[in-house]
């Protein structure tokens, strides 16, 4: 196949990124080798490894590159008061997150038990646990820490639930994030 146009991203390191994700996705992790990356890019293997030495160190980047808005969601989740209004506003800013990092987290979706057994599996785990801690109380009721633990869980699946329902993506992005909201203010609201 020949190369492959990215848009939005020019240098040569990120378009390796896209392309491998593509492949990723349509073929999964385990079965996508370096070498049709680099075929698919229409470069050297050599060239590909200047950038990457393996296909983990491929995933890993995009991890980084493409998670870094949650990471500074968290930084500035923790220097804001434990309000209401500050949890729906991290819910807030972490739809748009997911939402620049879709076809990461499609990947990971698809591919669990790759992602459970490389690296970012326990990194993702930290940054969710990370998130929970924002949006809960420190000494929520069980039944409200599910409620916090299921309004993250309902904008990473919402995405997967509704992608083949017809309708507009912002529209189904916009019901994802406030039925997330309804779930976290129900726990916001109700005293352990």
């Amino acid at each position: 196949m020949g190369s492959t146009q990215h848009p939005r991203r020019g240098n040569t390191r990120q378009r390796i990124q896209d392309v491998a994700l593509e492949l990723f996705a349509e073929q999964g992790y385990e079965k996508t080798s370096l070498r049709e990356i680099a075929e698919r890019l229409d470069v050297t293997k050599a060239a590909l490894y200047y950038h990457f030495k393996t296909k983990e160190d491929i995933l890993i980047s995009l991890f980084q590159d493409l998670t870094r808005p949650i990471d500074e969601l968290i930084v500035w989740g923790r220097s804001r008061p434990h309000t209401l209004e500050a949890k729906q506003e991290i819910l807030r800013r972490y739809s748009d997150a997911l939402a620049s990092a879709t076809p990461l987290f499609r990947f990971m979706q698809e591919n669990q038990a790759t992602v459970r057994d490389l690296s970012i599996g326990e990194t993702f785990k930290g940054r969710m646990l990370d998130m929970l801690e924002l949006i809960q109380e420190p000494d929520a009721s069980m039944k409200n820490r599910v409620r916090c633990a299921s309004a993250l869980f309902t904008m990473h699946a919402g995405v997967f639930a509704l992608k083949d329902v017809e309708g507009d993506p912002e529209e189904k992005r916009q019901a994802i994030l406030e039925v997330s909201i309804d779930l976290m203010s129900q726990a916001h609201r109700v005293t352990p």
